[in-house]
């Protein structure tokens, strides 16, 4: 059902592929995926959604938005946070985080991360090509283990929406 107190700002829908966020048992590795996005309007943060494909077990994942340097292809200061339980009937369905304080600039850069430490769940993704990448305006993030260099994909993006008060 469609929240009309909010509107959308960024926002990429397709769904075609899934990337996997969370602890990894088999390695031992934690893996943090992470999405940038421009916004196309200015507003009050509400929620952040992020479509759930695969729940492994139930968990908690903490949802981390930045401000972002595109120019230096940086993540920047970390504006806030907010953690989210989830069971294994959470798959399949899109899961907010709310993330009520933060106000968003229109044609900033900002980006989230997302991790947990307790599950490791399959978040739906779309996959373009260098050509045509799903989301003009962003990329999608992967990082292992908080010391290894992070590598960003243009042609990958999460599914995921970011919606602000509607005014």
């Amino acid at each position: 059902m469609y929240d009309h107190s909010q509107r959308s700002i960024a926002e990429q829908t397709v769904n075609n592929a899934t990337s996997w966020i969370g602890h990894r048992n088999f390695d031992d590795k934690d893996v943090v995926a992470g999405q940038t996005f421009v916004a196309g309007a200015g507003g009050d943060l509400e929620t952040i959604e992020v479509f759930t494909s695969v729940i492994t077990k139930p968990g908690k994942i903490l949802m981390t938005v930045y401000d972002f340097d595109e120019q230096h292809n940086q993540w920047g200061a970390s504006l806030g946070s907010a953690s989210v339980a989830i069971g294994k009937d959470s798959h399949d369905s899109w899961l907010p985080f709310p993330l009520k304080g933060l106000h968003l600039d229109k044609g900033k850069s900002y980006g989230f991360k997302l991790e947990s430490d307790d599950t490791y769940i399959g978040v739906g993704e779309a996959a373009g090509s260098a050509h045509h990448p799903p989301l003009e305006s962003g990329k999608e993030w992967k990082f292992e283990n908080k010391n290894h260099q992070p590598h960003s994909f243009r042609y990958f993006s999460l599914a995921f929406k970011v919606g602000v008060k509607a005014a």
